[in-house]
């Protein structure tokens, strides 16, 4: 199953205090080009990313973005006790110059040393950023997978068209090696006659020299070359569709063969019917090659 190159993926997980939501998406291009975006606190999550996208995709240009944020966590009140030493500290300091100077302080209480800033802190867990970049690779498997099946299916409906494209260039191939071999006798009785009226005025022509002269023009007319290279190129065609794996690289190879033959066929024709299925030639082999640009 031929894949495009174009697609789009994007995936929303969770773990613990932590959400996250992918996004991977391509378009055409002449090889791999990746670009990923993803924070860089998580140990060697990039290389893993890059070489699981490597796995299974050729080509096209890849973006992956990854967005990741922490939810405040339950966790529970803790007492910072270097905090709260230094604020014992300073009210021993307090109640004794107060003392020394006949000052009478209320006495403190627990309440109103928990109630300053910085003696009470929310316990916050410690993260294991490893164990995290490793759900996330785990994680990313859904992504791609959603991604390389949207490029199946779009590559499934490329397939449709490109074989139905292929059928017309078949058809027309045929069509033009009907008119070649109806327009050889035609062209090989109007050369005689008007041949042999140049005869009859000229003296001294070398027969050998003019059969040289008509084997050349016939060689120069007779397409038959080009219609069996057609027909052989739209076999392979059809070979590199049917087939697995990448085939993008081979497919536009053979689009410029197609089109070579299809402007000598032209050049050759000689005729109107056959000019005519030349430029359709030409045509269908145009709105193929673009189909193939979409191609793995």
């Amino acid at each position: 199953m031929r894949r495009s190159m174009t697609g789009f993926a994007t995936h929303a997980g969770a773990q613990g205090p932590h959400v996250w939501t992918w996004e991977l998406r391509a378009v055409n291009g002449r090889g791999l080009d990746l670009r990923v975006r993803v924070p860089d606190w998580l140990p060697g999550l990039e290389q893993s990313l890059r070489k699981a996208v490597g796995a299974g995709v050729a080509r096209g240009n890849v973006t992956l973005g990854l967005r990741i944020n922490r939810e405040d966590a339950d966790g529970g009140l803790t007492v910072n006790a270097a905090h709260l030493n230094t604020v014992l500290e300073a009210l021993a300091t307090i109640e004794t110059a107060a003392m020394d100077a006949g000052v009478s302080l209320a006495p403190s209480n627990a309440t109103d040393i928990v109630a300053l800033r910085g003696v009470l802190e929310q316990a916050q867990p410690e993260d294991d950023n490893t164990a995290l970049a490793a759900h996330l690779l785990a994680d990313f498997a859904t992504v791609l997978g959603a991604f390389n099946d949207m490029r199946e299916a779009e590559g499934a409906a490329l397939q449709a068209v490109m074989a139905g494209q292929l059928d017309q260039i078949s058809a027309l191939t045929a069509e033009a090696a009907t008119l070649a071999e109806a327009r050889h006798d035609l062209a090989a009785d109007t050369l005689k006659r008007n041949l042999a009226r140049v005869i009859d005025n000229i003296d001294g022509i070398d027969p050998a020299r003019i059969e040289q002269e008509l084997a050349l023009i016939a060689v120069k007319a007779d397409i038959t070359e080009e219609i069996d290279r057609l027909h052989a190129h739209v076999a392979a065609a059809r070979e590199l569709l049917a087939g697995d794996g990448p085939a993008g690289r081979k497919l536009d190879f053979l689009m410029q063969e197609f089109n070579r033959e299809a402007n000598t066929l032209c050049s050759k024709a000689q005729s109107t019917e056959l000019t005519r299925v030349g430029l359709a030639l030409k045509a269908v082999i145009e709105q193929l090659r673009e189909q193939i640009q979409n191609v793995e």
